[in-house]
This record gives structure tokens, sequence and C-alpha cells, in this order.
């Protein structure tokens, strides 16, 4: 350790800034405890005292630098050593022996009240047979979603440091709790395919000047223990104002295609829902979630079970057009059971967990039939309990795209056109007609950052159609039918995100 470092090890603290306030779940959230004797593969990480389930303030942390770095850089970009806003508000990298400590304490955080547990199972589809393969099963303990956790941030800022500098950082702590409030940063597992989706509905701050003798005595009597927001202290619905400060001039440099669609539920749709119910109930239930001001549970599209289909259908269409398979491996994450030397990546795809609004829950009743006799088979009678769509019927599908490349974008296009036109069933049972969506209408937003201007471009398309036999209407598809050509000339010519 060099003399400069022993003598940065004092931090004589001049203000204190206390933030609190509480986090709601949107989505079933996988906080893994990493419990071997688990009766799932996967269990909820609780506390040892309260049996409440614990969110680390490790993970709190690790979410808000990601999110830093990423609005600062841009996606898959590593933080700089010096100026970054991600190491100036919680300290050096591992890369880094001299790095500083954080300035930032991020407490951990226990639910207020024991959770509600869902259990979640999945299945691997074999491509070729459409059939789940085998030993490929797996099951999930998910925190239910409207869980509340209360927050603890408290930010020191340094004596020596100038007014130049305590101001950015107050600033960059701004940023990152915005992206709470906003819902833009998720938490625990597999938050790509829509799990761990949260947001801040309310904060209290307290600012203390340690220099000031009555300012000094409020820190040192503060409680500090006490948890959860002061019923008698002023909340705030926004983070900037509770801090007092603006965050419109602040540059966004991540690149990221969205899709926003609605569609028509033809027919019925069926996922099939591993947990167990109370009471007599139909053999097989459509998967049904809790939601946040909602006393029953509600029917959900997983992204889990929307993305796998998603990628079976984008396999298909790139062996169709004879493009290379490692485009798959780039948008939707690298495949493992053929390939183990494959580098381990995340999926640049993020496919979300919407609600399905206003469908209708009937039990069916079907039995399979013994194909010698053509009589029905002995002991095969069983009940299914798929939703239905009506006129009202809303399924929702939102997926975005991470530092997308044109024949990338042209490739959701396709996916998006088979399951507009009920090419594409999701769910499960669709060699008997479930899981078919007719579209109704779409936004499609591009965002780039232009490295030239020092700007962001917005780009925005919408598809409608208000019937099956109505036209479609596009706005600029010319625009969109480059991105097609980008595909279908792929790799023939040189391919930028930014054209």
């Amino acid at each position: 350790m060099t003399q400069e470092r022993l003598k940065r090890c004092h931090r004589p603290i001049a203000q204190r800034i206390i933030v609190r306030g509480t986090l709601i779940l949107d989505t079933p959230t996988c906080l893994g405890s990493g419990d071997a004797e688990s009766p799932t593969d996967i269990a909820l990480l609780r506390d040892s005292v309260s049996d409440c389930t614990l969110l680390t303030g490790a993970s709190i942390a690790g979410a808000l630098r990601n999110y830093l770095r990423e609005y600062q850089h841009g996606y898959g970009v590593e933080e700089e050593q010096n100026g970054d806003r991600a190491t100036n508000l919680f300290g050096g990298t591992r890369r880094d022996p001299e790095g500083e400590q954080s300035p930032l304490i991020v407490n951990d955080a226990i639910s207020s009240t024991i959770p509600t547990v869902e259990l979640r199972d999945g299945v691997e589809i074999e491509l070729t047979t459409g059939t789940a393969k085998p030993g490929h099963k797996y099951d999930l303990e998910l925190l239910a979603a409207g869980t509340e956790f209360p927050l603890y941030f408290e930010l020191l800022i340094e004596k020596n440091k100038a007014q130049t500098e305590q101001q950015p950082l107050i600033n960059c702590l701004a940023l990152a709790l915005e992206g709470l409030e906003r819902g833009e940063i998720g938490i625990g597992m597999k938050k790509r395919r829509g799990f761990g989706r949260c947001h801040v509905k309310e904060w209290q701050v307290w600012n203390f000047n340690l220099e000031d003798a009555i300012d000094r005595t409020s820190w040192l009597s503060f409680e500090h223990w006490h948890t959860g927001l002061f019923p008698d202290r002023e909340t705030y619905s926004s983070i900037a104002t509770a801090l007092g400060v603006s965050l419109e001039n602040q540059d966004d440099k991540r690149d990221r295609f969205l899709i926003h669609a609605e569609f028509k539920l033809v027919g019925s749709l069926l996922i099939p829902s591993g947990q167990d119910s109370t009471g007599r109930a139909p053999d097989v239930v459509h998967l049904k979630s809790h939601r946040h001001n909602e006393t029953n549970p509600v029917s959900v599209l997983s992204g889990t079970s929307l993305a796998g289909v998603l990628r079976h259908r984008a396999e298909r269409i790139i062996n169709t057009l004879e493009k290379p398979t490692s485009i798959i491996d780039e948008v939707f994450g690298p495949d493992f059971s053929k390939d183990k030397s494959k580098q381990a990546k995340a999926s640049r795809l993020v496919v979300h967990e919407k609600v399905i609004k206003d469908a209708t829950e009937l039990v069916q009743n079907r039995i399979a039939i013994d194909r010698f006799t053509g009589g029905a088979y002995h002991g095969a009678l069983f009940e299914e309990q798929p939703i239905f769509g009506g006129d009202k019927t809303i399924v929702t599908i939102e997926l975005e795209l991470r530092n997308p490349y044109n024949h990338e974008i042209g490739l959701l296009l396709l996916l998006l056109k088979d399951l507009w036109t009920s090419d594409l069933p999701v769910g499960g049972e669709s060699s008997i007609g479930r899981g078919r969506l007719q579209g109704k209408n779409a936004t499609l937003t591009q965002y780039i950052w232009d490295r030239e201007k020092k700007l962001q471009h917005k780009e925005v398309w919408t598809i409608n159609q208000t019937g099956e036999k109505e036209p479609l209407v596009v706005s600029d598809s010319g625009r969109l039918e480059k991105f097609f050509q980008k595909l279908v000339n792929y790799p023939t010519e040189v391919l930028n995100a930014n054209e």
C-alpha cells in the first residue's frame, strides 16, 4: 500500500445524506439462496430471524452500479478508472488496486411481511420434435409481485471535496435511484426473461451538515435502526425533487430497439402452471401470478415461455435463409446443450412478462383415444383450464433488444410478423389450435446514440390493423424493409447498428 493511499484511508466526513424508499415488486423475483438441500432447484433467500425475504445490499448496489455504467457508456462497455459515475459513487473496481472506497452505504433490505411464494417450473423444448427434453426440467421459488422492501442509502461527502465534486456525486445518486423509481432496474435472477421488475413509489431524504453542532447531534440521535418510512416525515414521488437536483440534461447512451405490441387472442391459450392449487382443481391450469393492487392472481404470458417460442422460430428462419446460427447466440444467448465450449454471455433480448387482460377461464374435459380400437383409452380422462379470448381480451408483448444490429432488428420483425398472422403460437398444446394471436397494433422504437453529435436519436414506427380482413397500416414501411434486407444480405455487406 502506497503512502498516498495510506493518507486517503482517513475520510473526514462533512455531510451525510440519508435516503429511504419503499421498493415494490412488479413481477415475480428470484432471490436465490444457493441452498443445495432445498426441495426446489433454487430457493428464496430468507432472513434467519424473521423468515422474511432478504434482499442484500450487495445486490442492490450491484444493480445500481450496472445501471449507471450502462447509462453513461452504453451496454457492454466497461467502466473507466477515472471520472466514471459508477466508480465515483460505488468505489473502484477489482481491477484497480488503488481504487477509492465507496462513499455510498447500502443496507440490506428485509421484506415488510412474510412473503407470498410462487413456484414456477420450466423445461427445455427439443427443436426438431417440439417436445420436452428428458432431464431438462427445473423449478424456481419466486417472490410474488407486490412484496415491499424498505430501502436505506447513506451518502458520505468528504470535507476535502470541493463544491464542484460534491454536486456531481449527489447527481449520480439521484440518477441511479431514478432508475429504480422508473422501473428500469431489475433485481434477482432471470431479469431478461421478465422477472425482478420493480419500482419505488415514495422517498424520504435527510441532509445532515456534520460541521454544524445541531445537525451533528441530530444525526447521532437519528433512528438508524428504524426500518421503513417515518409517518411524520414529508415524502416525495420523485427522487430528483427530494434531493433538489435536475436530471434533464443527462446523456443516455444506451442503444436499444423496443417492440410494444397488442394482440387479440384467437381461441384459447394454455401455459401449464406448476403450482399446486388448494381444493379441487383441474389437472392442468393456465399460469397465474400475483400482481400489485390485485386481490387474486391474474393470468400472465410468461417471459420464459415466450422467449423459448421466439428462439425456436428464429432458428427456423435463420436455417431457412441459410445464415450463420451465431446470430441466434448473439441475440438469445448461447446454447450449451450442443457445444459446452461456448463463451457464456447474457441474452441481449429482454422479454417481459405481461398480464393478459379480460380473458375467460373455462374447464375442458379431454380423453386420450386408443389408436387400435378407436375408443376411449381407459384411465386417460383429464381436465384442463385454459383461458379463452373475447372481444376485449388483450395480450401484450414487450421486447427490448440491446445494442441492436440492423440484421437482428430484421429478424425481430419477422418474428413479429409470424405472431401477428397467427403463424407462431405461444404456450402449450399448439397442435390442437391453442396459442394463436392476431395483431392489433404495435409501436416500434429505436434509440441510437450519435457519438459525433453527442445526442440520442429516437425513431418510432407504428403498425395498426383494425380487423383480420382489414388492411395493414404501417408508418414508413420502406425503412422497416431495409432492416429485413440487412438480414437477407448478411454477412455479405458491412453491418452497422447506427446506420
